[in-house]
Formats: C-alpha cells, sequence, structure tokens
C-alpha cells in the first residue's frame, strides 16, 4: 500500500475515534494529535490496535518508540518502517 492510500486509510480510521467537535480534517501531518485535543489516550491505545489489525505491526515483538504515534506523520513513517521489506 502506497503513502497515499495508508493516509487515506489512517484517516478515515482516525475520524471514527476522533474526539467530538475536535475535526481531524484538514490537520498539518506534523501537528500533535494530542496537543490539539483531536485523540485522547484511550484513542492511542486503539491506533496500535489498528495498526496490529491493519499492517501486521507486533508491537509486543517490536516495542513502541516515544513520538512514534504523536501525529499523523509519525504514524505513516512507523508504518512505513515497520512494514518495508
Amino acid at each position: 500500500m502506497d503513502r497515499d492510500a495508508c493516509r487515506e486509510d489512517l484517516l478515515r480510521f482516525l475520524t471514527e475515534i476522533q474526539r467530538p467537535g475536535r475535526p481531524i480534517a484538514g490537520i498539518d501531518e506534523s501537528e500533535s494529535l494530542v496537543e490539539a485535543g483531536l485523540i485522547d489516550s484511550l484513542a492511542l491505545m486503539q491506533i496500535v490496535s489498528y495498526l496490529e489489525e491493519t499492517y501486521g505491526i507486533d508491537f509486543a515483538e517490536s516495542g513502541l518508540e516515544q513520538g512514534d504515534l504523536g501525529s499523523i506523520q509519525n504514524i505513516l513513517a512507523l508504518i512505513e518502517r515497520r512494514t518495508a521489506g
């Protein structure tokens, strides 16, 4: 899956879990999702589950770096790193 397709799929997912009244559409890819008030800590866990199910990323085996889920840009970079090869 190319980056644009991943981005569209990710945005669709984030729209489903975003906090009410805080639209994710149009957000800058580098903006912090939590600091902008778009998602909360529960949503971060949902993102981990989404990445495991959708892209087969095993965080139990490989761990998670601080900031990997901080922004759309970081999540897309994580997907690229973990699915390359």
